[in-house]
């Protein structure tokens, strides 16, 4: 109840701040209003969808590899969603009209599978590895996406190579509802799948031997938590570019205080994902007004 008090007190102060105040009184002036309506609010209920997906991704890649280091970024899970937006951007491809929203976000969710397909294939082969491996591979995968996307920015032309610059560094400053309403298809279900797969994610806590003995399809579990993460850290980078630290300390930060039980750690971490997203945001809007932070700075 607190967290969801303060991400509605957090999401209400963060539409009316900017370089341009606008108060509740303003809402009356049809100019003000329009401001609000299609340049605030989107902007700050994509912050709300993009920080609960990182930190739910963030659960669930803690508790699937059982691993405290375990996030999309060090893992390179959001460098491999990363490299195919980037792809998406620079190099040509025709998608049906219907599609054209969605064309970043396929690409991005594709590279995130992979790349969780490759980290849980390694936590498979070695499963006696220390954390130490995960973090390698992790860094390795990361040098590689960046490597390429290195590429992309020299092969791009000018207005591609700014684009793809600008979206790097993370950054909600192109939320539009129509933004919006893609990502909200991708992630909202994908939450909600998460928070119904909270009783496997305790059960493989003991082990894949103890979770099949009490009646936990492993394999089928585990595919189905590779797939919602993915979903997760595809649609979030793909709107937001990559963003950091959230997927890694939103988990601790909660199990602290709520235990290690998903059934309240998922929509907990989910909610505290929102709120520091949303904070930052709006640091990242007004701290050098007129112009704005990159928010992964």
């Amino acid at each position: 109840m607190g967290l969801s008090l303060l991400l509605l007190a957090l999401v209400l102060f963060g539409a009316s701040q900017g370089a341009l105040k606008i108060s509740f009184d303003a809402l009356f002036d049809e100019e003000y209003r329009d401001i609000w309506l299609n340049i605030r609010l989107p902007r700050v209920l994509l912050a709300v969808l993009v920080g609960a997906a990182l930190a739910t991704a963030g659960v669930i890649m803690q508790g699937l590899f059982r691993n405290p280091m375990a996030d999309p970024g060090l893992l390179g899970v959001s460098s491999g969603s990363a490299l195919m937006v980037g792809v998406a951007i620079v190099l040509p491809f025709s998608f049906p009209v219907v599609l054209v929203l969605y064309e970043q976000m396929v690409f991005a969710i594709a590279g995130s599978l992979v790349v969780c397909t490759i980290i849980f294939l390694i936590t498979q082969r070695h499963r006696d590895g220390s954390m130490m491996q995960l973090l390698l591979a992790g860094i390795a995968i990361n040098a590689l996406c960046g490597a390429a996307i290195g590429i992309l920015s020299y092969i791009g032309d000018e207005q591609q190579l700014r684009q793809l610059t600008l979206w790097m560094m993370g950054n909600l400053g192109q939320a539009q509802w129509p933004t919006l309403l893609v990502a909200s298809s991708f992630i909202l279900p994908a939450i909600m799948a998460t928070t119904c797969l909270a009783g496997t994610l305790n059960l493989l806590q003991l082990g894949d031997e103890e979770a099949h003995y009490l009646g936990v399809n492993v394999k089928r579990k585990r595919q189905q938590l590779l797939l919602v993460s993915s979903l997760l850290v595809g649609a979030a980078v793909s709107v937001s570019g990559i963003i950091g630290f959230i997927g890694l300390v939103i988990p601790h930060l909660i199990r602290m205080t709520t235990g290690a039980n998903h059934r309240w750690l998922i929509p907990c971490s989910a909610l505290a994902g929102a709120c520091l997203l949303l904070m930052a945001d709006t640091l990242a809007r007004t701290l050098v007004q007129p112009a704005e932070m990159p928010v992964d700075y």
